[in-house]
């Protein structure tokens, strides 16, 4: 059973916005060659792998992509 809090892990402080680097952060993580599509984009090859260590593979990687960096 999930419970939603919303919350952030750690206090967040913003003195002054910075557009330039929202922009960024967004396009790193939601653009097109962002973290987020490469994850999906390797989790679902791992279906049309022939052999079980190709499809490991993919996996480990898609996996990784999750990791915050």
């Amino acid at each position: 059973m999930w419970k939603y809090e919303k919350t952030l892990q750690y206090p967040v402080n913003i003195k002054h916005k910075d557009l330039q680097m929202a922009k960024y952060i967004i396009t790193q993580f939601g653009g097109s060659n962002g973290e987020l599509a490469a994850l999906l984009r390797y989790l679902t090859q791992r279906y049309t792998m022939p052999d079980e260590r190709g499809r490991a593979l993919l996996t480990d990687i898609g996996t990784e992509e999750t990791v915050p960096q």
